[in-house]
C-alpha cells in the first residue's frame, strides 16, 4: 500500500508569502527549518530548509499568525511539481502542508537564573529554545 505523509517540526524561517494562482486561489509558501541529527563533525549543527505550501486558507492563518524562528508542526505530503517548456523542465520538490499549528517549548535551565540550586529539571519561563537530546559517548560501568 502506497502512503504519503509527512510530519515536520521546525522552525519557521521566515515571514510567509502569498501567491494568487491564475484561477484566483492563493497558495501561501514559506520554509521551515528542521535540524539533521549530527553524523558530519563535532560541534557542527547541520538543517534543512524545507519548502511548505498550503491552498487552506485557515492553516494559512495559523502559519501567518507565527514570527520567524518560532517552532510549528506541520503535517502533509510530500510533492514534486515540474515546471517549464518540454526541453528545460524544472523540479520542485515541496510539502504540501495539510494542517499546521504552534508548538510550545520548554527548556531545562543549564544555570539557574537566581543562582541557587543545582539547575537541574527546573523549567525556564519565556525561552524558546527547545531540548535537545545529547549523545551518550559512554556508558559507567556497573558494580
Amino acid at each position: 500500500m502506497d502512503r504519503n505523509e509527512v510530519l515536520l517540526v521546525g522552525r519557521l524561517s521566515a515571514e510567509p508569502e502569498d501567491h494568487t494562482l491564475p484561477s484566483g486561489d492563493t497558495a501561501t509558501k514559506w520554509r521551515i527549518i528542521v535540524r539533521r541529527h549530527r553524523r558530519q563533525r563535532r560541534g557542527a549543527t547541520l538543517t534543512d530548509s524545507v519548502p511548505c505550501v498550503t491552498f487552506s486558507p485557515e492553516t494559512a492563518d495559523v502559519v501567518r499568525g507565527l514570527k520567524p524562528r518560532d517552532y510549528l508542526q506541520v503535517i502533509g505530503s510530500f510533492r514534486c511539481r515540474v515546471f517549464g517548456p518540454a526541453g528545460a523542465k524544472t523540479w520542485k520538490y515541496e510539502v504540501e502542508v495539510t494542517s499546521a499549528k504552534p508548538v510550545d517549548t520548554v527548556v531545562v535551565a543549564e544555570d539557574p537564573p537566581d543562582g541557587g540550586g543545582d539547575g537541574v529539571g527546573e523549567e525556564v519561563q519565556g525561552t524558546v529554545t527547545p531540548l535537545v537530546p545529547r549523545r551518550v559517548l559512554q556508558l559507567a560501568r556497573a558494580s
